[in-house]
């Protein structure tokens, strides 16, 4: 199935891209994050165990558990502060 995936702030830069549509066998967002840790190097180091960041599934704040369909948007992001 095809997802649209959406980068933002560090992980935008450490990727070197904003975001890619992606053809993927992933049923969850654990599945996808393993799909896209599993590229290696930066993308293992982002996205790998111990690593703290954000998912949001069409526009909704997301679970590991999360059910992903096609066509669906998948955001990732590291948590914010602001002041």
């Amino acid at each position: 199935m095809t997802l649209n995936l959406i980068y933002f702030a560090r992980l935008k830069d450490t990727f070197g891209r904003g975001g890619e549509t992606l053809d993927s066998g992933a049923a969850s967002v654990a599945e996808l994050l393993a799909e896209l840790a599993a590229r290696g190097g930066v993308w293992a180091d982002e996205l790998g165990t111990g690593r703290v960041f954000r998912v949001a599934v069409n526009q909704t704040m997301a679970s590991r558990d999360t059910a992903l369909s096609a066509g669906d948007e998948v955001a990732i992001f590291p948590p914010v502060t602001g002041g």
